[in-house]
């Protein structure tokens, strides 16, 4: 084993005392953020301007510290078709309503999945995953399993709790309860005994706890407004189900997860599937992993039909949260530590675990060069107005190709091929692929 020595502590002292630019470098960082030190603002202006195609959309939500960006980036979609279909200038829907239940079903699937592997060692992955917990985050096919089981309020009929915009401490509660009942429940299985009663006593405890939290989901509720003409319009006693089917009425499964891992364990034109943490206990996440030049023009397709993709990326690589950008040529990070080389390609990150999706956004516009390919492209965060172009950011061609893992796309837009292949069985990944996902 080589080991640290004092001889290589003292070398590593001295060349850092003869480089005069290291010590430039600390004396600016001991009081600015990394993202200011390292932000090149003439490169950063080339992201400015207008889009040649661009969808308006109708405002600009905020996830505030929660992890339901994938959740709120599906509603801002859906919110366009209620936006459409009632006239109105603007609309919102419920995330506490939707993430309400999200939890309760991730609760379930973690509990059921424990007592399915209830005779795997405590050292086995799966018990591993397990026990890892659940947060806020999730993937497309979960929303499209949420608003086909329980449809969707208006933000009015269900608003925002401080707890459900303030997620962390409350989730770190649940998660310990949920630990706490896949112990008993694997001890009962061990045992011969039924579990399942015990689970939905553990559910209800659940259930009673997030009332508290996020207050009880609404079952009826009446849908009242005036649209942009100032006309007056009521629809009463609406459940869920009936106000989605009603005035958004977009089957999200008909959408397809196209993915680039350009790993060695998914190989392009590949469907797979794995069963999520997050998911239902009766559903999968599935996807279709294809090159970075099919998911871009796919992308494109549906951005020309004036339909907005729903994106997942590395929103902590090169990214500067205040100015609303990513673009790895407007943050000098390697510079600012000193001229370290940072830079891996996208196969060496997803592998080496340094990058994966951490967010997600919609697309809504995109500006080409003099030979029509995209030179930048126009995000619609949810991260609240405070931030970026009043909500608004703008991600580079290079950033895009880089750090973009993942977009929705609805299958009229999948050519033949991409078609055929999605008719394939789905190869079936371990639980914890995500991971590096």
């Amino acid at each position: 084993m080589n080991r640290i020595t004092e001889d290589m502590i003292t070398a590593f002292h001295e060349a850092y005392r003869a480089d005069a630019h290291a010590h430039t470098l600390h004396a600016a960082m001991a009081k600015t953020p990394v993202e200011d030190l390292a932000f090149v603002p003439m490169q950063a202006a080339k992201l400015n301007g207008a889009f040649e195609l661009e969808i308006k959309t109708h405002g600009i939500t905020a996830q505030e510290r929660s992890g339901r960006c994938w959740l709120y980036a599906v509603m801002n979609i859906l919110r366009e078709a209620v936006i459409d279909k009632c006239g109105l200038e603007e609309f919102e829907l419920s995330g506490n309503y939707l993430a309400f239940f999200d939890k309760l079903e991730k609760a379930n699937n973690i509990l059921e999945m424990a007592i399915r592997y209830a005779d795997l060692p405590w050292d086995d992955r799966m018990t591993e995953y397990v026990y890892h917990g659940y947060w806020d985050g999730g993937y497309w096919d979960m929303a499209a399993d949420l608003v086909a089981k329980y449809g969707a309020v208006p933000k009015d009929a269900m608003p925002e709790t401080w707890q459900s915009s303030h997620t962390e401490r409350f989730v770190r509660l649940m998660n310990t309860a949920v630990r706490k009942g896949c112990v008993e429940l694997q001890k009962m299985v061990r045992e011969g005994k039924d579990p399942q009663p015990r689970k939905k006593e553990i559910l209800n405890g659940i259930f009673r706890a997030q009332c508290i939290a996020f207050g009880e989901p609404v079952t009826c509720f009446d849908f009242t407004y005036r649209d942009k003409d100032g006309n007056y319009h009521s629809d009463l006693k609406l459940t869920p189900k009936a106000f989605y089917e009603k005035y958004i009425g977009i089957d999200l499964h008909d959408y397809v997860t196209v993915t680039h891992h350009p790993t060695e364990h998914l190989p392009m034109d590949m469907r797979y599937k794995f069963h999520y943490i997050g998911s239902m206990a009766e559903g999968d996440v599935d996807n279709l992993n294809l090159t970075m030049d099919e998911l871009q023009e796919l992308c494109l397709k549906q951005l020309r039909a004036g339909m907005p993709v729903w994106f997942g990326c590395d929103s902590g690589a090169y990214g500067d949260r205040k100015m609303g950008i990513w673009d790895p040529d407007s943050l000098d990070f390697e510079g600012v530590v000193g001229g370290m080389d940072l830079w891996m390609d996208k196969k060496t990150r997803l592998e080496s675990r340094d990058s994966f999706a951490t967010h997600a956004m919609i697309l809504i516009g995109v500006h080409f060069d003099e030979n029509g390919e995209p030179l930048r492209w126009k995000i619609e965060n949810s991260w609240g107005k405070d931030v970026g172009k009043d909500g608004y950011f703008v991600c580079s061609q290079k950033y895009f190709r880089e750090y973009v893992y993942e977009a929705i796309i609805h299958k009229d837009f999948l050519n033949d091929r991409q078609k055929k292949l999605m008719e394939q069985e789905a190869v079936e990944v371990p639980a914890w692929a995500s991971d590096w996902m």
